[in-house]
């Protein structure tokens, strides 16, 4: 139950992003580059040592499908970075190739929204395979991933504009509730839910830090430090 209230809480925040004009204006948004801060404080003080201890699952689970590579948990953050980092690049692409007031190409949003809500579904996934009964740290990770959904939202809304608006951000609501229910009902292997984590946390860091260091985004790198900072003592206290 917890955890369904968590997911739903994720749910509503790409209603709520969306009503939220200040957040899409430039300058950029003090509450974007602190939510933004929040987003990786979690990801270095939290996801990252579950990170290790993933590797050592899959140290320990006999599954070596590249037995010559060592670090395989790493290697599936290094995976998530990259096909962000590579789907980033494409969007700009097509940005480059049309005036600001042009819509996005259909084929385009639908690749860009797909991959998020790919995105949504493993974050909602791994929230249902949080342990609720260690609640503050269920809390910690829904606000987290709530800020963080608020960036890319905001983010998404630039590049495709109304086509995000209309469709685009109930999609993405309704991709975290399914990885939910997916979490929720069919149980995966420790090395599963290991390899998910991996994978969303390199991903997680891409997409944070490709929104704060573009330099016509004029972000505010106060703002950034102060919500990584103070959540990552939040983190480190409690």
């Amino acid at each position: 139950m917890l955890t369904l209230i968590a997911a739903l809480a994720l749910t509503a925040t790409h209603v709520l992003a969306g009503r939220l004009n200040e957040l899409h204006q430039l300058p950029r948004s003090r509450w974007l580059s602190a939510a933004g801060g929040v987003a990786v404080a979690y990801v270095f003080i939290h996801l990252l040592p579950e990170l290790a201890q993933g590797q050592q699952v899959m140290e320990d689970s006999g599954f070596h499908p590249l037995r010559y590579l060592e670090h395989h948990a790493y290697l599936l953050a290094l995976l998530g970075l990259a096909c962000f980092y590579g789907l980033e690049r494409l969007i700009k692409q097509h940005r480059s190739e049309r005036s600001d007031n042009e819509p996005s190409h259909a084929s385009v949003f639908w690749l860009h929204v797909g991959a998020f809500a790919g995105y949504n579904a493993l974050i909602g996934y791994i929230l249902a395979n949080r342990d609720p009964g260690q609640t503050l740290e269920l809390v910690w990770y829904t606000v987290a991933m709530a800020l963080h959904f608020m960036v890319n939202d905001v983010a998404l809304q630039h590049d495709h504009q109304g086509l995000f608006a209309r469709r685009g951000r109930w999609i993405l609501a309704s991709a975290t509730l399914v990885g939910w229910a997916f979490g929720a009902t069919i149980e995966l292997s420790e090395l599963g839910v290991s390899a998910v984590t991996a994978f969303i946390a390199g991903a997680i860091i891409l997409n944070v830090l490709k929104e704060e260091l573009p330099g016509e985004r004029n972000s505010r790198f106060g703002a950034f430090l102060l919500g990584s900072l103070g959540y990552s003592l939040l983190l480190l206290m409690l």
